[in-house]
């Protein structure tokens, strides 16, 4: 597609600390954008999330839906609360209904090492790590067309899916994805397939698929293509000693969207922990980015939110539409953003209150803005 004059981007600012980190990240999208010669960012600010469920009854308005489809990307910051739940007990989830309803099946759960920012892991390269897991993100045990069953309350039952018309769509993704990062010279030129194929059927299908997508990513890609020595498998359960045992190992992984919702977790806590993990949600025709945090409630109002997650989320929204659009400008401000980010933290000074410090939002977003403007 070619570049536009400007582009519309939903926000859903959401609930707790989300509130807090949105319009700072919102900011500095803006500041970068400036720097870069970047087109104008328009944002539509939309209601949704368990404020909006106590207010309206309705945790995500059809209008607020209907909008963001007409957007060019979304950005989303963290939403609900734990004391605010549904008639059945299960919290709101709004973020979790959206991706159901724009079909965004390509979970992207980048994992990179920020300087200044200590990893639990003593070993040297664990400061050094840059992987990217992908989560399918509206079938596995979450499929809304699958739900759980409770007989007389002694038998309760899930069902997972896995299609192949999501899985295939999926995994093309990310055979992309692991093209954009060769191209950038990222990553150790590795694709992963994560399973349980030794004891589920339906996970020796996603494997099949897995690797047809290999073969088929080669037929389309001559002048690019990935060796089928570095195409493989890993079950779920070796993946999850490796991340803590050789995280430097993996490159481009993508699995199911339980496994990938709990291995996401795992692996942010090798960078810093929930407030410094951004994500994509990304279908056929939308994308949404956001924090991986929650919101937070016990630090509310307190200036201890840590924006730095909403920060790289915004930064790979502005990405993602330079690649959507050929828009190359964006591709700088998104850069910026992200060396801002590097150069704040990397003196060591900063330290949020995760990591035992007491930097808030103020001071990282000061210094986040003061990396930027030096860089002009």
């Amino acid at each position: 597609m070619q570049r536009k004059d400007s582009y519309t981007i939903a926000v859903f600012s959401g609930d707790g600390i989300g509130i807090e980190v949105t319009e700072p990240c919102l900011s500095l999208m803006r500041k970068a954008c400036a720097l870069a010669g970047a087109n104008a960012l328009s944002f539509n600010h939309l209601p949704a999330g368990a404020q909006t469920y106590v207010e309206t009854g309705t945790a995500l308005p059809e209008a607020s839906v209907a909008q963001a489809r007409q957007a060019d990307a979304i950005l989303l910051s963290a939403m609900g609360d734990p004391n605010i739940r549904y008639d059945d007990g299960t919290e709101i989830t709004p973020q979790i209904d959206l991706r159901f309803a724009l079909n965004l099946y390509a979970g992207i759960r980048p994992v990179r090492s920020i300087p200044g920012v200590p990893s639990p892991l003593a070993d040297e390269r664990a400061n050094s790590l840059d992987f990217v897991l992908v989560r399918e993100s509206v079938e596995g045990l979450f499929a809304p067309q699958a739900k759980g069953t409770l007989t007389n309350n002694e038998v309760a039952t899930e069902t997972m899916v896995i299609t192949k018309a999501i899985s295939d769509k999926l995994f093309d993704a990310t055979f992309n994805l692991w093209q954009q990062r060769q191209r950038r010279g990222k990553g150790c030129n590795r694709v992963t397939c994560v399973d349980k194929a030794n004891v589920f059927g339906a996970f020796a299908f996603f494997r099949d698929l897995f690797y047809a997508a290999a073969d088929r990513y080669n037929q389309n890609n001559p002048t690019q293509q990935v060796d089928s020595s570095r195409v493989d498998h890993a079950y779920v359960d070796a993946t999850a000693m490796n991340l803590i045992a050789r995280p430097w190992d993996f490159d481009v992984m993508v699995t199911e969207n339980m496994f990938g919702d709990i291995l996401s977790d795992q692996a942010a806590a090798l960078v810093g922990g929930m407030g410094y993990a951004p994500s994509a949600d990304i279908g056929d025709d939308h994308a949404v980015f956001q924090p991986c945090h929650g919101t937070a409630p016990d630090i509310v109002g307190t200036g201890m939110a840590n924006p730095t997650a909403m920060f790289l989320s915004g930064a790979m929204l502005l990405d993602w539409l330079a690649l959507k659009y050929n828009d190359e400008p964006l591709a700088r401000a998104a850069a910026l953003i992200e060396s801002s980010v590097d150069t704040a933290f990397a003196s060591g000074k900063l330290r949020t209150c995760e990591l035992g410090g007491s930097s808030g939002l103020e001071d990282v977003s000061a210094a986040v803005n003061a990396a930027l403007e030096s860089q002009t």
